[in-house]
């Protein structure tokens, strides 16, 4: 006999008590008031009926098989009803929640509509293309069904395409799901080519529209849906319908966590806390003020090279992806090279914040934290990094130094950054003036500050199956726990972003490519990056969705007057630069010459197995300075405050 839920949250008429065990029936009562009873065979007399079952659960046997389905088929019954129940329950308490707030004003924020205007007059225009495209998908609707006819036969069918979402056996080895996932993808595959084929209409709109419908294509796959998931249907079956159950707890706990909006887990988040499990590298925290504390890590070395290197991560993310694990830290991977290692820890900001732009980072973050550094260690340089967005203003700062005559920086290497946007990627997609004015008033309902859900859920558009559809299927259709990922508990602990530097950024960046037009000011000077002269080395990931490599391309020749090294990495945009020697994954590429486009870049460059991180080291530490004695950063100039990680990493969004 199955097993029943004991979960006191169990639904029943008698206010969600877990329901007795049913005594046996009377001989003729029937099952439900509605419908008569059935004839029924000829059974033992009712007060046999314990005796029977006694003897059943003693000593099972084949023919006892059919009396002990019916308890499986009410289990299943009662905890599909708790499932639908606590969906209900979900959605009405985020009903409520939602009641008071003021809708958004524009009901297509991303300007999708006119998009599909566009692409639909597009297609009106060439008939005989339409005409062409339906008998397209007729065909291969017919081969479809041809191929499916011969399977049936016995016929052997190709291979399916790799894809993530139909891994399961059953979507090829089940006729039903096998049809179902081809139809799907011949549909979808139809649907996005056929926009994709639209001419003589405005790129950037075209390519709007295409981003949409592959977002509509995906979310519409058979895999997202329980009564076509052929592994969800499984799961469902073989719990008796408690995998549904945990599902919806699942569920109802994301919407509680977002406030009435569902925020999907990603990471068991409670398995990890900064500075006990992650972001555990040793150091101290020498200088904190009102915008950034800076860490000093402890040397792991006798002797470290004389220029220390200061690292600029991006303020929309916490810098400790950079120290992980042990196992996977760069930052304890450099100090393991002789490196003096320095991370500035931007602070998560409050409303206060709202009228800080790009010159207040400069002025009190980058310049300031480079001051510190070189009061800290006495050196007339430092040697910076600048990951991501933190790169863009390093970027920035570097033509701002040539322009003014700092010199306090030696070299430069740049994580995955962009400096000129022609071809930034599909988040260009989000700096159409209609979704800059909905980000606006995100940040004004948010008293000047970006909340950091709102970044995230535009990170996680650009990689829906990866990073919506593959956590929905698994935490609320399958009912499994969130994953214990370091890096996707790191990716959920997300900053907010001050309004001013952050719409300044989209407008300039992305809206205009001020900085490598030569329209964009920071601290009252224009910058022209072709005028920066010291070394650069630039980073790239081949699968990088947020700075792509040949936008990253494109950056690195824009410093035209500068000795730049670029080396490409396997993997993506975290991946691909948090790849430490020892995991031996991935490849990179090296060309020591910048030719005019990637494409001639790459077809002269060598590939080398795994990490990229001992070719940059070489090149950083041949511009670092002879050995000194290691710095204890106890011990500096600068008082020691707190151990790291900090605080101002720890503060929650």
């Amino acid at each position: 006999m199955a097993k029943r839920p004991t979960d006191s949250s169990t639904p029943s008429k008698s206010a969600g008590k877990t329901a007795p065990a049913r005594a046996p029936r009377k001989s003729g009562r029937p099952t439900s008031a509605k419908r008569p009873a059935k004839p029924r065979a000829a059974k033992a007399k009712p007060e046999a009926a314990p005796k029977v079952e006694a003897e059943a659960r003693a000593a099972p046997s084949p023919a006892a098989a059919p009396d002990e389905a019916l308890p499986d088929l009410e289990a299943l019954s009662m905890n599909l009803a708790r499932a639908a129940m606590m969906a209900q329950a979900a959605m009405a308490e985020s009903a409520m929640s939602q009641a008071g707030r003021t809708p958004s004003l524009n009901p297509d924020p991303f300007n999708v509509g006119p998009a599909m205007a566009s692409v639909m007059s597009g297609l009106a225009a060439r008939p005989d293309k339409l005409f062409q495209a339906q008998a397209d998908l007729f065909s291969r609707y017919m081969d479809l069904w041809s191929s499916t006819a011969s399977q049936t036969q016995g016929v052997p069918t190709a291979e399916p395409r790799p894809d993530k979402r139909f891994k399961d056996p059953a979507w090829s080895e089940n006729p039903t799901f096998d049809i179902m996932r081809r139809s799907y993808q011949l549909s979808a595959d139809w649907m996005n080519e056929l926009v994709s084929s639209v001419e003589d209409i405005d790129p950037r709109t075209k390519r709007r529209a295409e981003f949409f419908t592959r977002l509509l294509t995906d979310a519409f796959s058979p895999s997202n849906f329980l009564a076509s998931n052929p592994a969800a249907l499984k799961a469902l079956a073989e719990s008796n319908g408690e995998s549904l159950v945990k599902g919806m707890q699942n569920f109802a706990a994301d919407m509680e966590r977002g406030g009435g909006t569902l925020k999907i887990s990603q990471a068991d988040y409670g398995r990890f806390k900064v500075g006990e499990n992650v972001a555990t590298a040793p150091g101290q925290v020498v200088w904190r003020d009102e915008l950034f504390e800076l860490i000093q890590y402890a040397p792991a070395t006798e002797q470290q090279h004389q220029i220390p290197l200061l690292i600029f991560p991006p303020w929309i993310n916490k810098f400790y992806i950079l120290d992980l694990q042990p196992a996977n830290s760069m930052i304890r991977w450099l100090s393991a090279q002789g490196f003096s290692v320095f991370v500035c820890s931007w602070v998560n900001p409050e409303a206060d914040k709202a009228g800080y732009g790009f010159d207040d980072y400069l002025e009190k973050g980058l310049y300031r934290a480079i001051d510190k550094v070189r009061e800290q260690c006495g050196t007339e340089t430092v040697n910076t990094v600048g990951y991501c967005i933190g790169g863009t203003l390093m970027g920035a700062a570097l033509g701002h130094m040539a322009a003014t005559g700092r010199k306090d920086v030696g070299a430069t290497t740049f994580f995955a950054a962009q400096h000129d946007f022609a071809e930034a990627g599909d988040l260009l997609l989000f700096t159409d003036e209609h979704w800059l004015e909905e980000i606006e008033r995100q940040m004004d309902e948010a008293g000047g500050v970006l909340p950091g859900s709102a970044m995230a859920d535009t990170f996680n558009a650009l990689r829906a199956n990866d990073l919506i559809w593959s956590f929905f299927v698994s935490n609320y259709l399958m009912g499994k726990d969130p994953p214990v990922f370091d890096l996707l508990f790191w990716n959920a602990d997300q900053t907010r972003m001050p309004k001013r530097l952050h719409m300044d950024y989209l407008r300039s960046m992305y809206g205009r490519n001020a900085l490598t037009a030569g329209e964009f000011e920071l601290g009252g000077v224009r910058i022209d990056l072709s005028k920066v002269t010291i070394p650069l080395y630039f980073q790239a990931s081949r699968e990088d969705h947020i700075a792509p490599t040949r936008s990253v391309y494109r950056s690195a020749r824009a410093f035209s007057g500068a000795d730049v090294t670029l080396t490409l990495a396997g993997s993506g945009h975290i991946a691909g630069v948090i790849n430490p020697p020892s995991a031996k994954k991935y490849a990179h590429w090296t060309n020591d010459a910048l030719p005019g486009s990637f494409d001639d870049w790459m077809a002269g460059s060598k590939e080398h197995p795994g990490s990229w991180w001992p070719h940059w080291a070489e090149w950083l530490a041949a511009r670092s300075g002879p050995k000194v004695a290691a710095r204890d950063p106890e011990k500096g100039p600068l008082p020691a405050i707190e151990p790291a990680p900090g605080s101002y990493v720890k503060v929650r969004s």
